[in-house]
């Protein structure tokens, strides 16, 4: 009888599928795994497809018995040829069918955008990976594809990813189709544009994402995110000024128009006179000032004690990252005055300042130096700009 290659671990059972599975040898690939279930009696099959080349309606069935027998039975790493042979007889909407990851080596290549969540790397002059941080990711690059879909469909320009891969050296990356796409940050670096028409460009892109509605239950909300930051500062800040902040962005309306979440000069690509967006894993919903504490952050908050923070994220220098938010913020409200822009800065700074205090604390920043220093800073900015702040709304 045939012996069907196989290890037993955790009460799970997995199976090393091999070669053509079909009428003349689907009976026996049956016995083999019968036996492999009778002598270790498991609670899960996972069927490895590694080395699976094809399967005919004879095999199919065979899985499907053993689906019958161990409802918890999945198939893994399943060559895209034979995916396609379980996706069109309704296999993947049965079980867990999961495909087979090509590998992408980023060694080298530039590295074109930054997030909270990973990078993103050019490998060819046509083609672009996001590189995942966390090296389980792959709920997160379903979940950024779904919200990339969500934004296409509703008339926001985004790269909608192609493909998942596996990276060299561990992890996991989506792959997006971006010919003849340069960031704004490398329009600025190299000089092909001027500051403030790559800001315009960002403005004009920004404007049309805030002005885009969603189904709130769609995207996260800015607000219950942003009382999260709050409430981890609440043994970190005076009483009256944790008070003061958590009631501030307790009072922020709730809105159903759409943020970016990190929207920065790294995460916009310009592709044949349009700009898009590359990195949509923070996408979600609320007032605009959650929008615009994140970009103070990228350009100003993140890099205010080391200016050398901002040529490394962004590749500008200090002086062009000043510059560019003031712009920025200047065109997006056009009509404000002055005294507006600064006001509506310091409501900007309040979040910012909130996000970076929660942020250098939760990476045991008081155990350094320069932690110790961010979080200072961030506690002294709050200090100054609570008392004098009624409202984040404008």
């Amino acid at each position: 009888m045939m012996q069907a290659e196989h290890t037993f671990e955790n009460n799970t059972l997995t199976v090393q599928l091999t070669g053509h599975i079909d009428s003349a040898n689907a009976a026996e690939w049956e016995q083999a795994l019968d036996a492999a279930r009778a002598k270790t009696s498991p609670a899960a099959v996972v069927l490895d497809c590694e080395k699976l080349t094809y399967i005919s309606s004879a095999g199919l069935r065979v899985v499907l018995r053993t689906k019958k027998a161990v409802p918890d039975t999945s198939l893994i790493n399943v060559a895209p040829e034979v995916y396609e042979i379980f996706e069109m007889t309704g296999f993947t909407e049965m079980m867990s069918v999961q495909k087979a990851y090509r590998v992408v080596s980023v060694e080298g290549c530039e590295v074109i955008g930054q997030g909270a969540n990973g990078k993103v790397y050019r490998i060819d002059p046509d083609t672009i990976v996001k590189v995942y941080l966390n090296p389980d990711a792959l709920p997160e690059i379903h979940r950024e594809r779904e919200l990339a879909r969500t934004a296409f469909v509703l008339g926001v320009p985004t790269a909608i990813p192609y493909d998942v891969v596996r990276i060299a050296g561990g992890g996991y990356g989506s792959v997006f189709e971006l010919l003849n796409a340069t960031s704004f940050a490398k329009l600025l670096v190299s000089g092909q544009k001027p500051v403030e028409e790559v800001a315009r460009m960002s403005v004009d892109l920004l404007h049309l994402i805030h002005g885009t509605r969603v189904k709130p239950e769609l995207l996260p909300s800015a607000k219950e995110v942003a009382l999260d930051w709050a409430d981890f500062l609440q043994d970190h800040l005076p009483a009256d000024q944790w008070q003061k902040l958590h009631e501030l962005i307790a009072a922020v309306p709730e809105d159903d128009h759409m943020l970016h979440g990190d929207y920065h000069i790294k995460n916009v690509m310009l592709q044949n006179g349009e700009s898009l967006l590359i990195d949509m894993d923070t996408l979600c919903h609320g007032h605009p000032i959650f929008e615009l504490a994140s970009m103070y952050n990228a350009y100003l908050g993140y890099t205010e004690l080391d200016h050398q923070n901002v040529k490394d994220f962004l590749g500008i220098d200090y002086a062009t990252a000043e510059e560019f938010w003031r712009l920025s913020l200047r065109m997006y409200l056009p009509d404000a005055d002055e005294a507006t822009l600064r006001a509506v800065e310091e409501k900007a700074m309040i979040v910012g300042y909130t996000r970076i205090m929660r942020r250098t604390i939760r990476r045991n920043g008081m155990a350094t130096e320069m932690g110790r220093a961010t979080i200072e800073n961030a506690a002294r900015h709050l200090a100054e700009l609570l008392p004098r702040t009624d409202s984040l709304t404008f």
